[in-house]
């Protein structure tokens, strides 16, 4: 978050800088003005750095943020809010609206609400796309992901194993971006998934505030026994358990790290997002099948390829991977220096970096004869 902070406040005036443009007139350029009030719905799951990617930009661009937050994460809100004041900004700036989803539609409505960003699932990126489209006003979707990585049969299987897993577990798998389906092929399969098995089950479970701690609780009871619901399915459909998929004793909402293979089309855990610990193997014959089985996905967020081969790696993340970002021989990862968002069902417009800066902004033209 901090890193996010400095770079707009360090950069904000050089993203929004004129461009000038030549032409027949005397002087052109495109200049970058405000839109005014934004209205960010934000999740639960990462309470202070969503807003923070929204805030930053959106603010040094001269708009005003008006955040709903998610109804479990008040006191974030909150927080979010006396941090902007005490650092100097205006108190009206930034105001937190401490109201239920039910009230988003009338906001949307306000004629002076100019644009609107979601961070949240399927469904409610949907209903306010709709919402805003109707009247007329920008919106950024950041929606959920099922993040494809790739282990292709000259990979280096022991780091991939490790960052795959590190990958699945991280926020306890409560992250869009979180790696959740491990297309591997055929010849590297038994010596990934015994790697990446005996990874998953070292991962200490426990109290998240422990710094010892590798996984924490699914955030609501109802929330883990739906996971533990597509995982059921999935085994009926004929996917393979290899590790976990038993709700512990434990109090609380945890479910462990579970490992399914021989996962297919038609399987929850091939095509729905699984919101916690529980990774999808699916093995293919080669590069051509690894993407094609990647990018045949309603998501597009992330995704990953390892492979020693690191100009093959750079040409299937550049060009094949069908996602907002991709990565090589590493996890996917927010970082403020780079635009992140996504396609498809994973939602458009990106935050973060020049390009976040730029959403929510007028870009005028300007000619002078």
């Amino acid at each position: 978050m901090r890193a996010c902070l400095r770079i707009y406040a360090e950069n904000a005036a050089r993203f929004l800088a004129p461009e000038n443009v030549a032409t027949e007139a005397t002087k052109s350029f495109a200049a970058f003005n405000p839109l005014g009030i934004v209205l960010a719905v934000m999740p639960w799951n990462y309470p202070f750095w969503q807003v923070f990617r929204f805030a930053a930009p959106g603010l040094m661009a001269g708009n005003v943020g008006v955040p709903k937050h998610a109804s479990n994460v008040p006191g974030c809100a909150l927080a979010i809010e006396d941090i902007f004041r005490d650092a100097g900004f205006p108190s009206n700036v930034f105001r937190t609206l401490l109201i239920g989803s039910s009230k988003v539609d009338a906001l949307i409505e306000n004629p002076l609400v100019r644009a609107v960003t979601l961070t949240g699932s399927g469904p409610a990126g949907r209903k306010v796309a709709a919402k805003a489209g109707a009247m007329l006003k920008k919106t950024v979707l950041e929606l959920g992901g099922s993040d494809a990585y790739l282990v292709l049969e000259d990979a280096d299987i022991v780091l991939a194993a490790a960052a795959c897993a590190k990958g699945r577990l991280v926020n306890s798998g409560q992250s869009c971006i979180a790696a959740k389906r491990f297309v591997v092929v055929e010849s590297v399969r038994d010596k990934f998934e015994k790697l990446f098995v005996q990874r998953m089950a070292e991962a200490k479970m426990g109290d998240p505030l422990d710094q010892t701690t590798e996984y924490g609780p699914i955030a609501r009871h109802d929330l883990r026994d739906e996971l533990h619901r597509q995982v059921e399915k999935s085994i009926a459909s004929g996917a393979r358990l290899l590790l976990g998929g038993k709700i512990p004793h434990e109090a609380g909402a945890y479910y462990p790290p579970t490992v399914l293979t021989d996962v297919r089309k038609g399987m929850p855990a091939y095509d729905e997002e699984l919101f916690g610990p529980v990774a999808s193997i699916i093995a293919v014959r080669d590069e051509a099948e690894a993407i094609a089985t990647a990018n045949a996905s309603v998501f597009g967020l992330g995704g990953g390829v390892f492979t020693r081969d690191l100009t093959r790696g750079e040409r299937i993340a550049a060009d094949a991977l069908e996602s907002g970002a991709a990565f090589v021989n590493q996890t996917v990862v927010s970082d403020p220096r780079l635009p992140f968002g996504g396609i498809k069902e994973s939602g458009y417009g990106r935050e973060l970096s020049k390009f976040g800066i730029r959403e929510f902004v007028n870009i005028k033209a300007v000619s002078i004869a």
